[in-house]
């Protein structure tokens, strides 16, 4: 074989090493990061897919409307928008069935999502230019694909932390900041200020100190939180346990529920703050093992809480469920746990 043969097959190892690997090697190394083990690899594999899927879905409407616009215009200012809103329902769908709980897991998510997105959009354009050159590879492996991930993982971190910033209660409007900070950084990305390269650079060196310091501060958040939350879990088993929940504010609420429903149905209640305060316990201490290295599969004590804990919400019915909730610790990230535990 001569050197033109000898370059030509390594030119063609390169262009898809150079376009796939990079953003694939980034979200491997959140995911090593993840000292608490948020998320599980099948998770993770199933949102890059939901992102593959999504970047189908782009690619279909693109080619319907640049016949329509001129190709810049269109790269720019309308394709941003169409891109990331198709990543931002599948982080939204994520979100809003409470399996993401923390900047974290958000982070990763997101950084699934558009990692999906970009192997798609690569494997087309190799498809479609195979003979580019090995330049236009590295700005698409490093930039773009990076891009993708980094622009969707910003919209994770932003609408999860709007949400919980009101309270955590689902509002589509809380999405919007998010969404509008993905499409500004994929539109200037689009726009080149500067140098395809420069742009490249400028994405390689910031994204990894953004989330570096999402991490930061996702994971302290986590501590405090595993640490209040234990605390007060741990004070309501032992009032239920104890015999003494009577006394308490949540008893006597409990007794004024009678006035209202069955007795044999406040009993009921009784039973699933129990259970479900026991479980959310177990939650916590999964997430503390996993910090220290060890993994807690879920045992058959615990699938029968689970099993226990959804005969007594068809039991207490859906208006039960809406008194209990001044009493009842179900917050966006107390719903995550129990998801967390079961998964």
């Amino acid at each position: 074989m001569d050197d033109f043969a000898q370059d030509h097959v390594m030119a063609d190892i390169l262009r898809p090493a150079l376009g796939l690997l990079p953003v694939a090697s980034f979200l491997a190394v959140l995911l090593l990061l993840d000292s608490y083990k948020l998320v599980r690899l099948r998770a993770v594999v199933g949102v890059v897919l939901a992102g593959m899927l999504a970047a189908g879905v782009a690619y279909a409407v693109n080619g319907a409307l640049l016949a329509h616009l001129e190709f810049a215009t269109y790269t720019r200012y309308v394709a941003p928008f169409i891109e990331e809103a198709l990543k931002a329902l599948v982080i939204a769908a994520l979100i809003r069935a409470h399996r993401v709980g923390f900047l974290v897991d958000a982070a990763i998510f997101g950084f699934a999502v558009g990692t999906g997105f970009a192997l798609v959009e690569n494997l087309n354009y190799l498809a479609l230019q195979p003979d580019s050159a090995l330049g236009t590879w590295v700005v698409r492996g490093f930039g773009t694909a990076l891009m993708h991930g980094g622009a969707a993982a910003s919209f994770a971190v932003l609408a999860l932390a709007w949400l919980e910033r009101g309270g955590g209660r689902w509002r589509w409007r809380a999405l919007a900041p998010g969404y509008a900070l993905a499409v500004l950084l994929h539109s200037a990305f689009n726009h080149f200020l500067f140098s395809p390269l420069q742009a490249t650079l400028g994405i390689v060196f910031v994204l990894p100190l953004v989330l570096w310091a999402v991490f930061a501060r996702g994971e302290a958040a986590l501590a405090e939180w595993l640490g209040r939350g234990f605390d007060a879990d741990a004070e309501m088993l032992e009032l239920i346990n104890s015999g003494r929940l009577a006394d308490s504010p949540i008893g006597r609420y409990l007794q004024a529920l009678k006035a209202r429903f069955h007795g044999p149905v406040v009993a009921d209640m009784l039973c699933y703050l129990r259970v479900h305060t026991e479980l959310a316990l177990r939650a916590k201490g999964v997430l503390l093992a996993r910090e220290n290295g060890f993994d807690m599969p879920l045992d058959a004590a615990t699938r029968e809480k689970f099993a226990e804990l959804g005969y007594l919400e068809k039991s207490v019915g859906r208006t039960g469920l809406l008194a209990l909730h001044p009493v009842l610790r179900k917050s966006r990230r107390d719903l995550w746990q129990l998801y967390l535990l079961g998964k």
